[in-house]
């Protein structure tokens, strides 16, 4: 049986196998990685920023720096949070969003951890790096969790369907390390959240191919290859070979399977290309993060 630290660690891992997975295919079409790979399941590197085979990029890198935060201080805290955002872009990272370049620029200049609120920030990167803050919650109440999801996502992104999206994910990890499956993420998270805000609103019929940054078809192309498959691995080649943003849906998505499917469910191949570091990285802050 699944422990709530054996899905912990399958959900950080999972971030980072899906990163390195959908990188290899970051901005192109279903049809051009047909065309070029039938069908992409192997973790090779490549894709537009030339990456080593097992490498990531800002979505499990980001997520780490805010782990790292979160350990030294013991709680999601704006201050320290932007501080390690800082020092993660300093590090000259292998990529960064507009969005979360801007956000850091300003804090750097001003000292201010929340961006003001603005309608054209409905990007992905908050909710791509936010699983260390639901780890950090997992045995807090629900309003704990938003406000930590927010405190981390405002230092970049303050938007209210970036909100929604990031805290909704948030969510959906600690009940499925709780034991949840997905069904229950489905009734009590998903159709919620594409209730009180119809851009998520997902239908399999209609599937979401080559996915941009928004938000919305981020989150609309994780729900369908989630619930619509019935394992990790058919999970992320879904959600990968759909293209567009891959690399941030392959992330989202491998949190969520991770932690609903458990560490024995992630195929061998993968992990043991991930790039060491980072496997050795994201198990050690997940159990950190649940003891915290």
């Amino acid at each position: 049986m699944n422990t709530a630290h054996d899905r912990a660690t399958a959900a950080y891992l999972g971030l980072a196998i899906g990163d390195a997975l959908g990188a290899t295919v970051e901005f192109m079409t279903p049809r051009e990685i047909a065309a070029q790979y039938k069908v992409h399941d192997t973790i090779r590197g490549g894709g537009w920023l030339n990456l080593r085979s097992g490498q990531v990029t800002d979505d499990t890198t980001m997520a780490l720096a805010l782990g790292s935060a979160i350990l030294a201080h013991g709680r999601v805290a704006a201050q320290p949070v932007a501080e390690a955002f800082d020092a993660w872009m300093r590090a000259k990272p292998v990529d960064i969003g507009n969005t979360v370049r801007r956000g850091l620029l300003r804090f750097r200049e001003t000292g201010q951890t929340e961006m003001p609120e603005n309608e054209h920030d409905a990007g992905n990167g908050a909710a791509m790096r936010v699983l260390p803050a639901a780890l950090a919650t997992l045995s807090q109440p629900e309003e704990v969790v938003r406000l930590a999801c927010r405190t981390q996502a405002h230092i970049t992104h303050n938007n209210p369907l970036s909100d929604a999206a990031t805290e909704c994910l948030a969510l959906m990890v600690r009940d499925a390390v709780g034991g949840a499956d997905k069904y229950r993420l489905l009734h009590e998270h998903a159709h919620p959240l594409a209730g009180l805000h119809p851009a998520f609103t997902f239908r399999a019929v209609r599937q979401q191919a080559n996915p941009s940054g928004y938000i919305a078809d981020t989150v609309v192309a994780v729900f369908q290859a989630l619930f619509d498959t019935d394992d990790f691995e058919s999970c992320l080649i879904d959600v990968v070979n759909r293209g567009g943003d891959a690399d941030t849906t392959g992330a989202i998505a491998g949190m969520l399977a991770g932690a609903v499917y458990g560490r024995a469910a992630i195929p061998e191949r993968w992990l043991a290309a991930l790039d060491p570091t980072i496997r050795s990285a994201c198990e050690a802050q997940a159990q950190a993060l649940v003891r915290l």
